[in-house]
């Protein structure tokens, strides 16, 4: 016998009316902080300097998402670290490394941070040593920093690094993903676990409002040759195209080499 799952009274589903409930959130009580992130991105591009992205586990699944793709900011360079990485096997050794003191230094030793960089870290909680340190290093090398994280969820939890600090407190910009303590968001009463992570939808969505804003008030400046966009690959003369930007670009983009 199967299952018989009863949707005659069904008028939506809960986790998009939630994802919109929360936009909605970020639209109207994000505005000036994106604006302001927007303003030292455009300033970072214009003077020609680099921007680097990082988040541990499946906060880094927006470094996939923003880097060496059709409509995306060419110049914005991933940090990867096979140990916080959704690829490491088992999984679970990524909450173990996230965790461990001193690894998030060693990872932000690997990158050439130079003063006048931007860096966009993001982390749901903030409240692991790998983000802390690599939001850290970067402050101690001039780069500006601009956290996407949930501020109602980091606030209330303890850091799990000895200096006492969460990455919000280490960022010179903070965009609040407004989402749930803990990230879901569909209860399944009885049961104490929550279903449907947010963090990921809505942070993607606060990453390209920041590219795409960033390259409109670029466009209007009419500085450039060139923005700093990659064509799809699959478009016919989309491959020279994304040569030339290479070209352009070529010294600030640096996951080529």
């Amino acid at each position: 016998m199967s299952l018989t799952i009863d949707y005659s009274q069904f008028t939506s589903f809960e986790y998009l009316d939630k994802i919109r409930e929360i936009l909605k959130e970020v639209e109207e009580k994000e505005k000036q902080n994106i604006i302001n992130s927007v303003e030292c991105l455009a300033n970072v591009i214009y003077f020609n300097s680099s921007i680097y992205i990082f988040g541990a586990s499946h906060a880094g699944i927006l470094s996939q998402e923003a880097f060496y793709r059709a409509g995306g900011l060419a110049n914005i360079n991933p940090i990867f670290a096979p140990e916080v990485s959704v690829e490491r096997s088992p999984i679970t050794v990524t909450s173990k490394m996230e965790r461990l003191e001193g690894y998030g230094t060693i990872i932000a030793s690997t990158v050439d941070f130079k003063k006048g960089d931007a860096l966009i870290v993001h982390s749901v909680s903030g409240r692991n040593p790998v983000t802390i340190e690599v939001a850290e290093q970067a402050k101690k090398k001039g780069v500006y920093v601009i956290g996407i994280t949930n501020l109602k969820y980091s606030k209330q939890v303890k850091s799990r690094h000895s200096s006492g600090k969460k990455m919000y407190e280490l960022c010179d910009y903070v965009i609040d993903n407004h989402g749930d303590i803990g990230d879901a968001c569909i209860s399944l009463e009885p049961y104490p676990q929550k279903a449907s992570p947010t963090s990921t939808v809505v942070g993607a969505t606060i990453m390209n409002i920041l590219f795409s804003e960033t390259l409109k008030a670029l466009a209007r400046n009419g500085h450039f040759t060139e923005l700093p966009v990659f064509a799809s690959a699959n478009m016919d003369g989309g491959d020279e195209f994304n040569k030339e930007i290479f070209k352009i670009y070529e010294n600030v983009i640096h996951y080529k080499h």
